[in-house]
């Protein structure tokens, strides 16, 4: 399936740091390529929307602003009152808006492949928040914002979708146009706590 398809990280030329040694590293920064992401928007209030949702991705929609649900294959981010992210928790060929469109035919709403589009990096240890904060004006305290929560938010110049996956990991949707800037803008607000 893979060997029909030629796929290119827009981070192929910038060097990530590397996974931790132990559980004591003070920063990271990773790429997770190839995820398959996907825009929905609809009707929250229906059940039918609702029910195809879960059908495609075994997660329920989340109607709460700013929460995220998931399953073992999907994360659904709550982007707007009636629209959603969807987010594969592995790399592969995007397939969810062929399946979404057949799904949800005859209703309103739309489905729109946006995977080429953006990528999700990873920061995680125990100064990826101060590392956030710097750039970032969301109050990312862990009392305010925590796992199960996102926020549509930006990191200095680059446009992001923020979500803590634990107490010390953030993972940051960003388009592929800025991907290159904000990679090499997190590595630079990184480098105090790597030395």
């Amino acid at each position: 399936m893979w060997s029909d398809h030629r796929f290119e990280s827009p981070l192929v030329g910038v060097a990530l740091s590397a996974e931790p040694a132990g559980a004591a590293a003070a920063c990271t920064l990773g790429e997770r390529p190839f995820l398959e992401l996907t825009l929905v928007r609809g009707d929250g209030t229906s059940a039918a929307f609702r029910d195809a949702i879960r059908a495609a991705t075994g997660a329920e929609l989340p109607l709460a602003p700013n929460t995220v649900a998931a399953s073992a294959d999907y994360q659904v981010f709550w982007l707007g009152p009636d629209e959603w992210l969807l987010q594969s928790a592995r790399p592969h060929v995007p397939d969810m808006e062929r399946t979404l469109r057949a799904a949800l035919a005859g209703q309103f709403a739309a489905v729109t492949d946006v995977s080429s589009g953006y990528t999700v990096l990873r920061l995680a240890g125990s100064k990826a928040r101060a590392v956030l904060q710097k750039g970032c004006p969301l109050d990312l305290h862990p009392r305010v914002f925590r796992s199960g929560q996102c926020a549509q938010s930006h990191y200095f110049k680059a446009d992001i979708l923020l979500y803590p996956v634990a107490d010390d990991a953030w993972e940051l949707v960003v388009r592929r146009s800025f991907a290159d800037y904000a990679a090499r803008i997190l590595t630079d607000a990184m480098a105090e706590y790597l030395a």
